[in-house]
């Protein structure tokens, strides 16, 4: 698509040309594309005639269009959940092994359990922390049982400064932008962006919970970042006599 996918956007490669490297996105839009995954996954999980389950949802499979919109893509590992059964295509025989890639799967998988949508809220719930945090859950940092995750958790609520991505933290929106917020250390103290940033690190943190039936629906996690980006998105609204 038009703006490649999200792994472009949240890790430029050296490859890139220099406005490539010099893009990024800011706070909102990220939610934005965090609501529109969530909605792309739900509609999978509970709108299909039978539940999708995609199987490998991580940054390089969310493209976004010329809108910013983010979309889900490559269902080569995708399966058909029907029934107690899981469908499989004569063509994927050969791939029943692959189970996702490091980092975004879920541990149950490694232990041999059956496919789920459980499988991709933990996925997704990585993706999440990702965006925030502009950490790969491979990253170096990340052995010796630190994980992702562990990371996270360790900084809520009161160090959330310190785990958010860098970039978020330099972002200055000028001339009263509705869709955006400033992002720096003066006003993540105890005010809305700061209570707004732990809400969303705990829903990712609760959908890639180590146990799949402590994970979050898609539907929640939808109305809870809904109202999210409302509660952040007010403040400037009543400003602006909307």
């Amino acid at each position: 698509m038009e703006n490649g996918s999200l792994e472009d956007w949240l890790h430029p490669s050296v490859g890139m040309n220099k406005s490539e490297t010099m893009r990024n996105l800011n706070f909102f839009q990220r939610l934005n594309v965090a609501i529109d995954v969530a909605h792309a996954l739900e509609y999978l999980h509970h709108r299909c005639e039978t539940p999708i389950i995609h199987c490998d949802l991580k940054p390089s499979n969310v493209l976004l269009d010329g809108e910013m919109v983010g979309h889900i893509s490559d269902f080569g590992l995708a399966k058909i959940h029907s029934g107690d059964k899981l469908n499989y295509s004569t063509k994927d025989s050969t791939s029943l092994g692959l189970r996702g890639t490091i980092g975004y799967a879920p541990p149950e998988y490694g232990m041999g359990s059956e496919l789920s949508t459980n499988g991709d809220v933990y996925s997704y719930g990585i993706l999440l922390l990702e965006m925030l945090t502009g950490q790969r859950p491979t990253n170096e940092r990340f052995k010796e049982g630190l994980s992702l995750n562990n990371f996270v958790k360790t900084a809520l609520s009161d160090r959330v400064v310190e785990i958010i991505d860098p970039v978020l933290l330099q972002e200055d929106f000028q001339g009263g932008k509705a869709a955006y917020i400033t992002l720096n250390e003066n006003n993540l103290g105890n005010d809305i962006h700061l209570q707004c940033l732990n809400s969303i690190f705990e829903i990712g943190l609760t959908c890639s919970t180590e146990s799949p039936s402590e994970r979050m629906d898609m539907s929640n996690v939808i109305n809870k970042l809904c109202s999210i980006r409302d509660k952040l998105l007010r403040p400037t609204r009543l400003h602006r006599g909307i």
